[in-house]
């Protein structure tokens, strides 16, 4: 069966027809949907993108493709897609369109971060789509240069309520296109029958027939061009050989331009050689060659290459034969053809590509071309076209004569290859300029190993990492002590993970360090000496800190994000989480959505130690989503591990578990999975909300020990492991902990440590002091701030009076403990509260809401509480990396759950609602 759409007719593809057809039936609706077609060269991906096309209709429609000589240029496939809808840019939010317009080459280059450019995307489609709804088609999408790729899946993964469908086709074996978690669609080839009738178009003898159908596999451009071939060679194309299908059809492309005239092939290498397929460059590089417009016309005539588009663009009928017309020309002239493109690129616009036509027709060290290409990686940095840059400064470094230009060229390539997350590229060339930087450039060596631990880091190389950290800082100690100081800082996060003497030798070099009263990180030292250590007297204040790092200058974002993890560490929770709130706030004004993880965790470290469940489950969901949009797995078990704490917490067994087992994953030898602690704590918790105290207990005590007893969560769940010890009858495996705790609580000096501590000296201790443990425990706790740990407390008090048969007085704690469990969803110790209530005499009434927001998703929660702040859908979407009618769809559904019915009755009623 053939299906018509237009002029575009598809051949045995019907299923696959129809899933397109169903697309876009959705976005009519103001549905969005990505899909990614898969499979061999000449599968007939290019033919549905065709047909999508064709069967379009109203749907506005964008295309592009990826080309294989275009990675070197950052955001060369988007500029190229989007350019029919730039015109709506006017109407982004202004940092959305200056990240827009830079990666365009429309504007000035700002740094921004990659994935702003990405959010610009999706409002740029959200609002092409406009009423009608929009079709995006990208075909050979595993050619799009890095920067153009990232940005899409980005805009691609946060499609939901847009009426947007985005189409990629993505050939096998060559490339990269890292679509996980998109729909995927791998195209086969096509059925007997349906191939048979393609084949009808030649005439064959009956033989060469049957051996075409078996070798081409269903592959339709195998069984349209194998013929051609045949009939031009006499059958010796198809003579049999033990070759893949790509290369053989790779064959016949190249007989078919073989049998072009001399001049016509110079003009076809020009434009295999000219990614832009601009036909005034092209043709002008070719008249350098001795070629002229007239020579391309027997090409146009075989149907090589066409040539139309208001922009006079000319392109190959597949990228086989590009393939084939550069690969068969001789070295000679593919030089001279890259010499004449780079001739013919005169205009200031062209300078990277003339450049990198420049590096591929140098045979030899070249200076010029070298500082040329300099510039070029300069100018992609400038727009986050990261790994355009690292690639850049890797080709002016070979083209360097001088050693010291060549080391200095591997030393920012390899810091471009860092921030692009490519980190076997950048450990390679950090290793291959630490050796030119050899005894020469101790500032050289020390940002050397800023790159290679950085990417050992994000591998799980903790060790490595943190070895790597110290001998950098131990070369610039005496010659720049910021530089020294900056990376002990960074040092700090890997012997987090490698246990208390690591993080402990840290320190001391850190806090060894000279202040000359004007350093920036001088303050840091100090405050993040404290981390393990059981000293008299109160820590320094987060606050204090903060505010004498920035007299002095200020540091990067970075290290003041360490500041944020020790202050939670020194039981500092809202400072912590104010200045985490106000990093977050920064990175969502800049856009940095690739940054915004990092802090993100600890706001909702914060939330999570203060009782604030509703919030950290909305910060900690949007949080993970953003993490595996930017590709980073270690914040991925992060927040799994901080989600699977809150189903714990609500009874949630099976998304407990399945949460913690994502947060476990990735262990590195000599370390845990960053993920770890807060999964232990998890698995922990849950056992003991359910009644299975002596699983939790060994989950507790796992945690106790080393390579994990000093991180935060361990600290935090000793009294969790005090509860789980007596209820197992086993105090005394509570003992040493306890010792632990009550040492830190000491020198952290807050009150609410102290009620902790109190609460397990009442568990441990004999009646006539529990109730006044209890009592003083009770005194201590701030029942606003930290609703939960009073409710515990509560919970366990009234227990006692029970089990004391001072029912009356007990009926009140248990109350007090219920309404916060109720409130905050926490069914297991809800269901606890209930039932020693129950045991005094008090009716069961059953379970009560915990409220009207407690019935929205994490994005309604999130999305309903900035609208209830006044922000527009635009702001919103702006803040939360949406599209602005994902936004309104959110809100659509949420309005019925709180029972109002606009954003004025919303404003309104927030604080009523749990807002």
């Amino acid at each position: 069966m053939r299906i018509m759409a237009g002029p575009v007719e598809l051949c045995g593809r019907e299923p696959e027809a129809a899933s397109v057809a169903d697309l876009l039936a959705g976005a009519r609706r103001g549905e969005s949907a990505v899909l990614v077609l898969r499979g061999e060269p000449g599968i007939g991906k290019t033919a549905l993108l065709d047909h999508a096309a064709a069967a379009a209709g109203d749907l506005r429609t964008l295309r592009g493709a990826g080309v294989e000589f275009e990675a070197e240029l950052p955001y060369s496939g988007l500029q190229l897609l989007l350019r029919p809808a730039l015109g709506r840019r006017a109407a982004l939010p202004a940092p959305q369109r200056a990240a827009l317009e830079a990666a365009c080459g429309l504007g000035a280059g700002g740094g921004a971060d990659p994935m702003l450019v990405g959010l610009a995307v999706l409002s740029l489609l959200t609002d092409h789509a406009g009423a009608d709804g929009a079709l995006c088609l990208v075909d050979d999408a595993q050619w799009l240069d890095r920067a153009s790729r990232d940005a899409l899946l980005f805009a691609a993964r946060r499609l939901q309520a847009e009426g947007v469908v985005m189409l990629f086709a993505v050939r096998d074996g060559e490339g990269d296109f890292p679509a996980a978690g998109l729909p995927e669609l791998r195209l086969a080839g096509l059925a007997p029958a349906a191939a048979a009738a393609l084949l009808d178009r030649a005439p064959l003898a009956p033989d060469l027939r049957y051996r075409l159908l078996a070798e081409a596999g269903g592959n339709p451009l195998a069984l349209l061009e194998l013929p051609v071939a045949l009939a031009a060679e006499g059958g010796g194309a198809f003579a049999p050989r033990a070759l893949p299908l790509t290369d053989r059809l790779r064959l016949a492309f190249h007989g078919q331009v073989g049998r072009m005239p001399e001049a016509c092939q110079r003009v076809l290498l020009a434009a295999a050689a000219e990614e832009s397929g601009e036909v005034a460059v092209i043709l002008r590089a070719a008249a350098a060659l001795g070629a002229a417009v007239e020579d391309l016309a027997p090409a146009e005539r075989a149907g090589l290459v066409l040539r139309g588009g208001a922009e006079g663009v000319l392109r190959f009928r597949h990228p086989l034969v590009r393939a084939a017309v550069y690969q068969r020309a001789p070295l000679a002239q593919r030089l001279a053809v890259h010499r004449a493109l780079a001739a013919a690129l005169d205009a200031p616009e062209h300078a990277d590509r003339r450049a990198w036509h420049l590096a591929a027709a140098a045979t030899g060290a070249d200076d010029g071309v070298a500082a040329a290409l300099e510039r070029t990686a300069v100018r992609a940095r400038e727009r986050s076209g990261h790994q355009a840059a690292a690639a850049a400064y890797e080709q002016a470094a070979r083209l360097s004569a001088g050693p010291g230009d060549r080391a200095r060229r591997e030393v920012l390539a390899a810091e471009a290859a860092l921030e692009a997350g490519d980190l076997e590229r950048a450990k390679a060339l950090g290793t291959r300029a630490s050796r030119r930087q050899a005894g020469r450039d101790p500032a050289g060596h020390a940002r050397i190993a800023a790159v290679r631990a950085h990417a050992d880091f994000w591998q799980g190389s903790y060790a490595a990492a943190h070895r790597t950290l110290l001998d950098g800082a131990a070369l610039v100690r005496d010659t720049d002590p910021d530089r020294a100081a900056a990376l002990l800082v960074q040092a700090v996060h890997p012997s987090w993970y490698l246990g208390e003497r690591a993080l402990a030798a840290t320190l001391d070099r850190l806090t060894a360090l000279p202040d000359d009263g004007a350093s920036p990180f001088a303050p840091i030292g100090p405050f993040l000496a404290r981390l393990g250590r059981d000293r008299a007297g109160p820590p320094p204040g987060l606050g204090g800190t903060v505010a004498e790092v920035r007299r002095r200058g200020g540091v990067p974002d970075q290290a003041l994000m360490i500041l944020c993890g020790a202050a939670l560490a020194l039981g500092q929770d809202a400072d912590a989480h104010a200045l985490a709130a106000e990093l977050a706030d920064g990175q969502r004004a800049r856009g940095g959505a690739g940054r915004l993880p990092t802090v993100l965790f600890f706001v909702a470290e914060g939330e999570v130690f203060t009782g604030r469940h509703l919030d950290a489950l909305a910060t900690a969901s949007e949080a993970l989503g953003l993490a595996r949009a930017t590709g980073q797995r270690q914040w991925v078990g992060q927040f799994a591990s901080v989600l699977a704490y809150l189903d714990a917490v609500r009874g949630r067994e099976a998304d407990c578990r399945r949460n913690a087992e994502d947060g476990l994953a990735g262990a590195a030898v000599g370390g845990v999975s960053p993920g770890a602690p807060w999964a232990h704590w998890s698995l922990g918790l849950l056992d003991l909300g359910l009644g299975r105290a002596e699983a939790a207990l060994a989950r507790f005590e796992r945690l106790a020990r080393e390579p994990m007893r000093h991180h935060i969560c361990a600290t935090r769940s000793i009294p969790d492991l005090v509860e789980s010890a007596v209820r197992v009858g086993a105090p005394e495996r509570a003992a040493e902990p306890l010792e632990r705790f009550e040492r830190w609580a000491g020198a952290v000096g807050l009150p609410w440590a102290d009620a902790l501590v109190l609460r397990c000296r009442g568990l441990l201790a004999a009646d006539d002091r529990a109730e006044e443990c209890y009592t003083g425990a009770l005194r201590l706790h701030d029942r606003d701030d930290r609703a939960l740990e009073y409710a515990r407390t509560a919970l366990l008090y009234g227990e006692w009076l029970r089990r004391a048969r001072r029912k009356a007085e007990a009926r009140g704690r248990l109350q007090d403990a219920l309404d916060v469990f109720d409130r905050l969803g926490m069914r297991p110790w809800a269901d606890r509260a209930r039932g020693e209530l129950t045991a005094t005499g008090v009716p069961d009434r059953g379970a009560r809401a915990g409220g009207a927001a407690a019935g929205l998703t994490p994005q309604e929660l999130q999305i309903a509480r900035l609208a209830a702040r006044g922000l527009s859908n635009r702001d919103i979407a702006a803040r939360l990396f949406l599209s602005h009618r994902t936004v309104g769809y959110h809100l659509y559904k949420a309005y019925p759950k709180l029972g109002v019915a606009s954003r004025g009755e919303l404003r309104d009623v927030a604080d009523r609602l749990g807002l």
